[in-house]
């Protein structure tokens, strides 16, 4: 690689500019032109049956305009994450999404249309060789049409979801985006953004400063909390609305459809899990012990076993995942060394960045842009390898057809959790002593814990609160109840102190593009770790498959990617327990290692 990398990223590249880019704004025009002129073709069709001949041009038609509203709100939630206060660009944010509100609403006319073919002259179009290839991803989208409102319907509520539904999460943004949080070092008080603080809070060696800074975050977001459970309320009323309307009674059903997943294959996942939480439990309670604590509190089950030293500059991680993609498959590092090279990564610690990390790409020009705070702990090595794994996911499917790169949230953890895995047990290969295998093997633990409990009380609180907002809106207090009571409950107890106000600081509670934002976490994490399992055992030729399987992640079912790829069902406890025992194996070595001395 260069000598020396940058660690912010490269925008100007897409559109220069930033917000106020006259190339961006051109691009908007057309884009708007060319939505109109897709509208324009459906409304010919008047919710009228159509053949093949009519068809493919419209979704040829449908697939540029998804490339270019990609491209745009990719450029646009990079700039609001960059820079919280960039109030142009939330501006621009909003565009966007009423410009998808317009498309979304020629779809659903277009549905309409699709509604009224006969179903053996459907058959005919899907076997026709120009829709071969978007097959699946055409039928689906038939099937989910008949479980909504009639098209006029669903119109209108898209178009209402701009300023209403839409609008709630974009409220969350702004009031996160103002939300400081004071840390004194050296005597010295700084207003940490709350991405800076949360790497504080989890990653600082001293009990002491994560302590302070848990405190001083559970006030930040307790000031207004009367705000956040505005904004939380609102969406989630909005969805039992409208999931009413369209005669759903489960509120598990879209996040489940978006899934393409059954539900007892959810159920079989989390049952499994609670059935091996007995380990983690025991390894939660000897890292309290090793860290001097009677019990540890939520700002320490991220807390690290070892010295800042073990810390890797930006170059010396970068370098360090490149190296080790490498080892499992060549491309994989030749395309890592691509995205380090060209600047796609923002993974500057600096004050008014956004929370979190995220990977977007931009179809148009075929690369991806990494968001993160970079500090240089394991956790952010692992933060940075999940990804990248996420932009190699993109890479690989590319050259398909737009309708079929579109994979749902749980298999899009699959690339992401299997890179972090791949730089994980390396960093643990390495270890020199039996302190630093100590700490790593935490680290890797760590995943475990936020998959099997962090990810499971999420889930637990948003099937509660849900059913709790059918009968109105909750109360902060009973937001803070369930928030603490499912942290319990997923934890089995095991910790002195939670946080209440989670429901508040976590952004992807007030997530408008993916309801139930959680369990696909967890998912990710145990098909990740067979497909793991199964590279290890095969070795270099398992590449081809892996790639063959994210390929089709687009276009299958998970139980049937699992079977044709993997030969596995997943609505059995088998696979879901070989892929826990991985981590239960993780878990036993440091039980070991960490053995009090007689």
């Amino acid at each position: 690689m260069k000598t020396q990398l940058r660690d912010a990223w490269e925008l100007e590249t897409i559109f220069p500019g930033g917000s106020t880019s006259p190339e961006y704004a051109k691009f908007m025009e057309e884009t708007n032109e060319q939505v109109a002129a897709f509208a324009q073709q459906v409304a010919v069709l008047n919710g009228q049956a159509a053949d093949a001949d009519a068809l493919y041009p419209l979704f040829e038609a449908m697939q540029a305009v998804v490339v270019r509203i990609r491209n745009a709100y990719a450029f646009v939630r990079c700039l609001t994450a960059q820079n919280v206060q960039d109030r142009e660009a939330k501006l621009q944010l909003g565009r966007v999404q009423q410009l998808n509100a317009a498309f979304n609403s020629a779809n659903t006319l277009l549905d309409q249309s699709l509604l009224a073919i006969e179903d053996a002259a459907w058959q005919a179009i899907l076997a026709d060789a120009r829709f071969r290839e978007v097959a699946f991803n055409l039928d689906e989208r038939r099937t989910r049409a008949k479980g909504k409102l009639p098209s006029q319907q669903e119109m209108l509520a898209g178009d209402l979801a701009v300023d209403g539904y839409h609008a709630w999460s974009g409220l969350y943004s702004t009031l996160i985006g103002r939300v400081t949080i004071p840390h004194e070092v050296d005597g010295d008080v700084k207003q940490l953004s709350v991405g800076q603080a949360q790497n504080v809070m989890f990653s600082h060696p001293e009990r002491d400063v994560r302590a302070r800074v848990f405190h001083e975050w559970e006030a930040a977001f307790t000031r207004d909390e009367d705000l956040f459970a505005h904004a939380l309320n609102s969406l989630a009323g909005y969805r039992l609305q409208l999931y009413k309307h369209r005669g759903w009674d489960e509120v598990l059903a879209e996040p489940l459809d978006i899934g393409r997943m059954e539900r007892k294959t959810l159920d079989v996942m989390w049952e499994t899990i609670a059935q091996n939480k007995a380990p983690f439990v025991a390894y939660l309670e000897r890292k309290a012990r090793v860290l001097g604590l009677e019990k540890l509190s939520w700002c320490d089950y991220h807390a690290p076993l070892g010295s800042a030293e073990s810390r890797m500059s930006y170059q010396e991680g970068a370098q360090f995942i490149v190296d080790q993609f490498a080892k499992f498959s060549e491309p994989m590092a030749e395309f890592a060394v691509k995205a380090f090279e060209g600047a796609w990564i923002e993974a500057e610690d600096r004050p008014g960045k956004g929370p979190g990390g995220f990977c977007t790409s931009f179809p148009i020009q075929q690369e991806s842009r990494i968001f993160m705070t970079y500090d240089g702990s394991p956790g952010t090595v692992a933060t940075l390898a999940h990804e990248l794994g996420h932009a190699y996911h993109q890479h690989v499917m590319n050259d398909l057809p737009q309708m079929s790169q579109s994979y749902a949230m749980n298999v899009a953890e699959t690339a992401s959790t299997f890179a972090e895995m791949i730089v994980a047990d390396a960093a643990l290969r390495a270890a020199k002593t039996q302190e630093e295998r100590i700490a790593l093997l935490d680290n890797k633990l760590e995943n475990a814990i936020a998959f099997f409990m962090d990810i499971h009380c999420r889930f637990l609180f948003e099937t509660r609160f849900y059913e709790e907002r059918k009968r109105g809106p909750v109360s902060v207090a009973r937001l803070n109840a369930l928030m603490e009571e499912a942290q319990q409950e997923a934890f089995c107890g095991s910790l002195s102190a939670y946080h209440p106000h989670f429901w508040a600081s976590k952004l992807h509670f007030y997530s408008t593009g993916v309801p139930f934002y959680n369990w696909p976490y967890t998912f990710g994490y145990l098909f990740s770790a067979g497909l793991y399992a199964r590279a290890l055992q095969e070795g270099a030729s398992f590449q081809e498959k892996y790639v063959a399987l994210l390929r089709d992640t687009g276009r299958m079912r998970v139980e049937e990617l699992a079977q044709v790829h993997l030969g596995v069902d997943l609505q059995q406890p088998d696979f879901w327990q070989a892929a826990i025992d991985l981590a239960l194996a993780d878990c036993a070595e440091f039980m070991k290692l960490t053995e009090p001395s007689v």
